[in-house]
């Protein structure tokens, strides 16, 4: 081997180590995201360092061919797609990173779309190539023939014979399950739909049955269910010397004043617990880990505007989940989430939220399979439904109609004010609400003595605003500790329920 072919080696070797590494953490990132918790990243950041490589050299080397060999469209296009998924799969990453939720979606659709075209288009190409090398290979067993001997062999069906000489090859479109008549288009058709059928099930693999699989993980850590700022009042008593006077005696002095006992009172505003669960350090959950963060993900649902004053790093659930980690002290994500009912089945069981959010004043429109993976979510990945009415009493009826369809056989109940939700960590005086769209009552949804699902009857969510809805302090500042008690309860019963199964 020369010194030169080994130069020339050398970049092709590199190339096919960066794509392996990034074959590998994308691998990982689709299916177990093991290789994340193992290196302490947040998940998709693994994914990320080794995409952005990968999508370098991939572009470079598509620029070089293209420069190299312009007349050679086959090989620019074999590059050219092969170019394609890593750089597709980086510029995903890099919008997730960047919270830009709005072109991801988009990104991630049409850029689905690409790579069927793309796959398709090279099925033709292939199909194409293949019928031609066939009938090429057809005229040399033919051989060198004559006009007479042509018409002859097609007169008496030796041509025909010939011609069907590859009856059971899919690639040649002469084949007899193609059929006598237009059997080129029917050879079209059915590679159309094959492919179609196979990329299909390709995908549904990679986003149902675990692609694209996402995890939830809690914060590590321990702690109380204490309040988060336990307020003490110390009495003093502060006794002064008392003289009693004789307003009739003719001993004349300056009488002091009379002071009684003066109550000092302080509050103690520091916090004295670590709120949490279980016996690690620092707030947080024993089941948790040190990656994990408390996240505030919106529940998307079909017919009505389940995005009400929605924003990835604004609105009211981005201040209140700001609150959460300020009151708690427990590590919280920087951006708040929205997804679709069906991409709850993509948490696998302990590692999925322990509340999602919804709220609308509108419609919902549940399929019978959405139904199913909510009912699932809420019984066997021990999630919890934090339902806030977001403006009118027909969405009460429609929230409590979907709990009918979903739990059947479970009533709802009022909670009362002395119910551990409304008491750990904050003690709630009095439900708070901005308007009582669906009465002046929180109602929930028990299995096992759990809540499954928690209804708030009066636009919590407007509370949580920047102007907070115009209602006054005290109002708001109670919708800010209920909420943070909400999502410590579903916290908590999601960590005592991972410590069950780990003892079992």
């Amino acid at each position: 081997m020369t010194a030169s072919s080994s130069q020339q080696r050398k970049p092709l070797i590199a190339t096919v180590i960066v794509l392996a590494v990034w074959l590998v953490a994308l691998a990982d990132w689709m299916w177990s995201q093991k290789l994340d918790r193992f290196s302490g990243l947040e998940t998709g950041r693994l994914a990320l360092l080794t995409a952005i490589p990968a999508a370098v050299v991939s572009a470079t080397w598509a620029v070089a061919v293209y420069r190299r060999d312009r007349k050679d469209i086959v090989r620019i296009a074999a590059v050219a797609s092969a170019a394609y998924a890593p750089v597709w799969h980086a510029v995903l990453l890099l919008c997730d990173v960047m919270n830009l939720d709005g072109l991801r979606v988009e990104l991630a659709w049409w850029g689905t779309f690409a790579l069927y075209a793309i796959g398709l288009g090279w099925v033709v190409w292939g199909l194409d190539q293949a019928a031609q090398q066939i009938e090429r290979k057809r005229r040399e067993e033919l051989g060198p023939v004559t006009a007479e001997q042509l018409i002859h062999m097609m007169a008496t069906g030796e041509a025909a014979q010939v011609k069907r000489r590859s009856t059971s090859n899919p690639l040649d479109p002469d084949a007899w399950f193609y059929g006598k008549r237009a059997n080129k288009l029917n050879q079209s058709l059915t590679a159309f739909t094959t492919y179609s059928m196979l990329f299909l099930a390709l995908f549904m693999l990679a986003t149902q049955l675990g692609g694209c699989e996402e995890i939830y993980e809690m914060p590590a850590g321990g702690g109380q269910a204490q309040m988060a700022v336990p307020q003490t009042v110390k009495v003093e008593k502060v006794i002064k010397k008392k003289f009693v006077v004789n307003p009739f005696s003719a001993i004349s002095f300056k009488v002091p004043p009379i002071d009684e006992i003066k109550l000092q009172l302080q509050e103690a505003t520091a916090h004295q617990y670590a709120v949490g669960y279980g016996a690690g350090a620092g707030a947080g959950f024993a089941g948790g880990t040190k990656a994990g963060k408390v996240r505030f993900i919106r529940l998307e649902y079909q017919g009505g505007d389940w995005d009400q004053e929605f924003s990835t790093n604004a609105g009211c659930d981005y201040l209140m989940l700001l609150e959460y980690g300020l009151r708690t002290k427990q590590k919280i994500n920087e951006t708040v989430e929205s997804r679709p009912v069906a991409q709850l089945k993509n948490f696998p069981a302990e590692k999925s939220p322990p509340f999602v959010y919804m709220t609308g004043q509108k419609n919902i429109q549940m399929s019978s399979s959405e139904l199913k993976i909510l009912k699932e979510y809420m019984l066997d990945k021990h999630g919890m439904i934090f339902a806030d009415n977001g403006g009118s009493a027909h969405w009460h009826n429609q929230f409590f109609a979907m709990m009918k369809q979903i739990l059947p056989n479970v009533q709802p109940v009022q909670i009362p004010l002395d119910d551990v939700i409304h008491r750990t960590p904050y003690q709630i005086p009095f439900l708070p609400y901005v308007a009582p769209h669906g009465g002046k009552e929180a109602y929930g949804w028990r299995v096992d003595g759990r809540l499954v699902a928690y209804y708030h009857p009066g636009d919590i969510g407007d509370a949580w605003s920047d102007d907070h809805a115009g209602v006054p302090r005290e109002v708001w500042e109670a919708c800010y500790q209920l909420g943070t008690n909400v999502i410590f309860y579903a916290h908590i019963e999601y960590a005592k329920w991972l410590e069950s199964r780990q003892k079992k």
